[in-house]
């Protein structure tokens, strides 16, 4: 069985002023999300360079970075306890499982070579990281993936298309139907709803949002 992959994050771009988004599916205790920092301190430092010279911009990477940082409080506050029953992965085999997938967001990862991390044979590996995790290993990577699509529409002005491929789906459709049965909206509306204000108010970036297909 083979995973799908997706790749790290991108350094952010200018973009509008977002709204909250969606609280994601619970993470177990001990298991750490992406780093979301580096493009919060990115996102801060270049709204500083622009203070003096151009007031918009400078709002409208503020506005991303709040945003940022909600889905950062958002993704926190939505952790759940592991499983405390026995049968559950150890807590350096969840860490090292998360730091190997996060590594190799940029290629295939077969269950093979999870199950080999871990220590464990594949058939107890995968009911172990069910107890762990809260569901299969292909979820979990799904559900990664997802969440790094959504730090990228939120942290870049790049359109869904290279965000689909940069998160290991095969093209765009595969994004939005992936992301259409967890949130119940198109990436390009949950995208818009986030980003069109800002947009209108200095006439930056909307028609790269408005035009995407899905």
């Amino acid at each position: 069985m083979i995973v799908h992959h997706w790749e790290r994050t991108e350094l952010p771009k200018v973009g509008g002023l977002m709204s909250f988004p969606a609280v994601p599916k619970k993470q177990p205790t001990g298991v750490e999300e992406p780093n979301l920092l580096p493009s919060l301190a990115t996102l801060l430092d270049t709204a500083r360079e622009k203070l003096d010279g151009d007031h918009e911009a400078a709002k409208l990477l503020l506005s991303r970075a709040t945003s940022l940082l909600r889905v950062a409080i958002d993704r926190r506050d939505a952790g759940g306890e592991a499983e405390k029953g026995g049968g559950g992965l150890a807590g350096w085999q969840a860490r090292r499982l998360t730091v190997f997938i996060d590594a190799r967001l940029d290629q295939p990862i077969r269950l093979s070579e999870l199950s080999e991390v871990s220590k464990l044979s594949t058939a107890y590996f995968c009911r172990s990281f069910k107890r762990t995790f809260g569901e299969t290993p292909h979820s979990y990577i799904v559900r990664r993936r997802l969440d790094k699509a959504e730090t990228l529409m939120l942290t870049s002005d790049l359109p869904l298309s290279q965000i689909a491929i940069r998160c290991g789906f095969t093209d765009q459709a595969h994004l939005c139907k992936l992301f259409r049965q967890q949130h119940a909206q198109s990436p390009a509306a949950w995208r818009r709803q986030r980003t069109d204000i800002g947009a209108r108010k200095t006439g930056r970036d909307i028609g790269l949002f408005v035009t995407e297909p899905c």
